[in-house]
């Protein structure tokens, strides 16, 4: 029951809530890797920003093409920044646009974008199953609070920030989504799902199968859709395989990777 009230008392606050307001000036933390996140370049460094700071003033020299701002791609010279947020930036070939990770979570989640706080919804292809309470845990332990949750088919949308968790076959049918069975080029992760959704293949930042996911491996990953706040997967081929994923959404385990698989004997892998 009490799950239930929280559902339609967070269901109406998206209806009918906003983002939160802009946040002020404060400390940003700054991290620079190499090769998708592999290597670190230099210590996480912390700066402190005043109210709408440019990023391109607070990080001189950052690269467009692979910046991001709790999680999210931005352009450096186009992009403000506020105190509390974390700015990635990592130098990698191929220069392949990844319009976001899950490096940095609990972002976006947690502050969101532009100075704001979106509203998270949690989609689940059966909602009440073990990896639907345990991404909502997650979440609610990271700091997020608390999160509507709803069965998968939902829309995506600038004012808020998707959850889908599930065996692929059912979630990979939503509209961002299915954009990871067309490739890297287009999804910004190094994936490639059979259609059938009986198996993932995992990709090389060259974009060849280095390992395939089957029962009971996971996979977390966060793609975009035009300006819409970001969609997350929390997945695999099967039932078990989701909720292994949703058992490695924390800030350790996901940490400076672009997108995460939970490999069984293996733990949690990059992914590329």
């Amino acid at each position: 029951m009490r799950r239930l009230a929280l559902i339609a008392i967070t269901g109406l606050c998206l209806a009918g809530c906003g983002a939160s307001a802009g946040r002020g000036a404060g400390p940003v933390s700054v991290v620079r890797t190499a090769d998708f996140g592999a290597r670190a370049l230099g210590p996480v460094r912390v700066v402190h920003a005043s109210a709408r700071e440019p990023l391109a003033r607070l990080v001189p020299g950052a690269p467009a093409r692979s910046t991001f701002l709790n999680g999210i791609a931005v352009n450096p010279a186009k992009t403000q920044v506020y105190g509390g947020d974390r700015v990635w930036l990592d130098r990698h070939a191929p220069p392949v646009r990844v319009p976001a990770v899950v490096g940095a979570f609990p972002e976006p989640f947690h502050f969101g974008s532009g100075g704001k706080r979106f509203p998270v919804r949690i989609e689940c292809a059966s909602v009440g199953d073990a990896a639907c309470h345990t991404t909502e845990d997650r979440l609610v332990a990271a700091g997020v609070g608390t999160a509507a949750v709803a069965g998968v088919g939902g829309t995506s949308g600038k004012e808020v920030l998707r959850v889908l968790v599930g065996p692929w076959r059912i979630v990979g049918g939503d509209p961002a989504l299915e954009q990871l069975g067309r490739g890297p080029t287009l999804s910004g992760v190094f994936v490639r799902p059979a259609p059938s959704g009986t198996a993932i293949a995992v990709l090389n930042a060259a974009g060849q199968t280095v390992r395939t996911l089957g029962p009971g491996d996971g996979l977390v990953a966060a793609t975009r859709i035009g300006d819409q706040q970001p969609t997350w997967a929390v997945t695999g081929v099967d039932e078990a395989g989701a909720l292994a994923a949703a058992r490695a959404l924390s800030a350790g385990a996901l940490r400076d990777r672009f997108a995460a698989a939970v490999v069984a004997g293996r733990g949690v892998v990059s992914v590329p």
